[in-house]
C-alpha cells in the first residue's frame, strides 16, 4: 500500500497516544506469569504487543480485552503448558528475545519462530547467556526459528553484557526467575529500565555501570498495570510540531523514563520549546504531559554515549536534522543495522531520493545540501519506524510525498494515520 501525504500548514490540540509499546510488552509477559488475575490499563494495540499476547494465550494465559482494560488469569511459576504449535512473534523483536529467557525455564519443549524481517535479526546474543546458564537452545544460523529444549534447572551466572542492550538484560533477568541463586547482569551503558523497575529489582550503581540482582524470590505476582503513552511514538508528533510553523502539541501522559529521553535532551540542545507539566510517578515510572511549540532548530554534535538511548528515534531525529541549521551527523550507531530494517542503508536510500548529499559509514550517515527532486515515493522497507520518519517528512515538503508499504506502520502505531488527521485537520 502506497500512503499519500500532502504537505500541513498547522499543528494544534492534544494527543493521547497507545500504551509505551516496551512497558505494553513486559506487563503482558509478568502478567501471565503471576498466579493470579492482573489488570493492564492502556495496553498498547500494537501489532507487536498483539504477538506477545498470542504467545501467552497459546501456553494457557487467559487474556480478555475488555474496553480500555486488559484482564491477564497467568499461570505461575512454571506453570505454562505446552503449545500445540510453534510460538509466533510476528514482527517483533522483544517478544522473541525476552521469551527466549522465559521458554529456557520450562518444563516442555518449544519451537519459537517470526516472520520473514524477524527471521533474518540474530538471536546469538540471546543464546549464549542462556546457553551459559545450562539452557538447550537449537538454532542452525542463529536466527529463528529456535528450539527450546527443557532442562532439569538453570544456574544463577554473573553476565557482563558485551552490548548495551535491554533485550539481552531482560531475557537473562526472566532466566534469572527461574533460579534459586542471585543471578547478576552487569551493564557498562544504561540501556531501558523497565524489566528491573517493573519487578523491583535491586541495582547496584557504579558509575556508569549498573548489576541488576535477580533470583526466584522475585518472580512476578498479580498486580495491576497502568502503561503510559509510549515516548518513542510520540517522538514523529514533536519533531512534526517542532518543524511546522506557528504550532504547538500537548500530548497526555508520557512515560520520561530516563533510559528512554535522550531524543527530547537532544532536541532541547537543538533549540526545541519542550516543556513537560503534570508530572508524576506510576510503577516507579516517571510519567508527564509534553507540550511542544515549533521552534528553529540547529544540529549538534550528537554525543556516542546517548546513542543506545536514542536508537529507535534516529530516523526521526534525522528528519529533524534535514531541516536544522547545518549538517546532521550520526556515528556511533551500527546497531541501525540490525533492526526492521538495515535502517542506515534504509535511511541514505531515502534521503537519495530527494537529492541530497549523503555519506554513508559503517556506523552512520551524515546529511548536508538542498531538497532537489519533488514528487518522492519513499521506500518504508517494511520498517514501521522508517515508514512514520518519512511519512512526517512528506508532511513538511511543500510537494507533499508518499510512502510504500506504509501498512508496516501497525507493527508500533496502528492508528498513526488516525492521529495526524485529528492535529492538522
Amino acid at each position: 500500500m502506497i500512503q499519500e501525504f500532502n504537505k500541513i500548514n498547522k499543528v494544534k490540540g492534544e494527543l493521547k497516544l497507545s500504551g509505551d509499546k516496551s512497558i505494553s510488552h513486559r506487563a503482558v509477559f509478568f502478567a501471565s506469569m503471576s498466579d493470579g488475575k492482573s489488570v493492564i490499563r492502556n495496553l498498547s494495540n500494537s501489532v507487536d504487543v498483539n504477538s506477545t499476547i498470542d504467545c501467552f494465550s497459546a501456553m494457557g494465559a487467559e487474556v480478555k480485552k475488555e474496553n480500555q482494560t486488559v484482564v491477564v488469569k497467568g499461570r505461575g511459576f512454571k506453570g505454562f503448558k505446552r503449545p500445540i504449535k510453534s510460538l509466533d512473534a510476528g514482527n517483533s523483536g522483544t517478544t522473541a528475545r525476552l521469551i527466549i529467557g522465559l521458554l529456557a525455564s520450562q518444563n516442555f519443549e518449544s519451537v519459537l519462530i517470526g516472520d520473514e524481517f524477524l527471521s533474518k535479526r540474530p538471536m546469538d546474543r540471546i543464546v549464549i547467556p542462556l546457553r551459559l546458564m545450562g539452557a538447550k537452545i537449537e538454532s542452525k544460523s542463529n536466527t529463528l526459528p529456535l528450539k527450546i529444549y527443557p532442562v532439569t534447572g538453570l544456574n544463577p551466572i554473573n553476565y557482563e553484557l558485551p552490548i548495551p542492550s535491554a533485550q539481552i538484560k531482560s531475557a537473562v533477568i526472566l532466566a534469572g526467575l527461574h533460579c534459586d541463586g542471585m543471578t547478576t547482569v552487569t551493564e557498562f551503558i544504561p540501556s531501558r529500565d523497565h524489566t528491573e523497575k517493573m519487578l523491583g529489582l535491586e541495582v547496584r550503581k557504579n558509575g556508569t555501570n549498573n548489576t541488576i540482582l535477580v533470583s526466584k524470590k522475585n518472580y512476578p505476582v498479580a498486580a495491576e498495570y497502568f502503561v503510559p503513552s509510549d515516548v518513542s511514538s510520540a517522538a514523529f508528533f514533536v519533531v512534526l510540531t517542532l518543524l511546522t510553523k506557528n504550532s504547538s502539541l500537548k500530548i497526555k501522559n508520557v512515560s520520561l523514563n530516563d533510559t528512554r529521553t535522550g531524543y527530547l535532551k537532544i532536541l532541547k540542545r537543538m533549540g526545541a520549546k519542550l516543556y513537560f507539566e503534570n508530572n508524576y510517578l506510576n510503577s516507579g515510572e516517571p510519567i508527564a504531559d509534553v507540550i511542544i511549540e515549533n521552534s528553529p532548530l540547529v544540529n549538534i554534535d550528537i554525543p556516542g554515549d546517548i546513542i543506545p538511548n536514542i536508537i529507535d528515534e534516529i530516523p526521526i531525529l534525522s528528519v529533524a536534522g534535514l531541516f536544522a541549521e547545518g549538517d546532521f551527523t550520526i556515528r556511533g550507531a551500527s546497531e541501525l543495522r540490525k533492526k526492521e530494517s538495515d535502517r542506515i542503508n534504509s535511511l541514505c536510500h531515502n534521503y537519495r531520493l530527494l537529492g541530497l548529499d549523503v555519506k554513508e559509514f559503517e556506523d552512520g550517515f551524515t546529511l548536508s545540501g538542498e531538497i532537489k527532486n519533488k514528487n518522492v515515493v519513499f521506500e518504508s522497507f517494511h520498517d514501521h519506524r522508517i515508514a512514520m520518519a518519512f511519512g512526517i517528512l512528506s508532511l513538511l515538503l511543500n510537494s507533499g510525498g508518499k510512502v510504500d508499504n506504509f501498512d508496516c506502520v501497525k507493527i508500533s502505531n496502528p492508528d498513526f494515520i488516525k492521529q495526524i488527521k485529528s492535529i492538522t485537520g
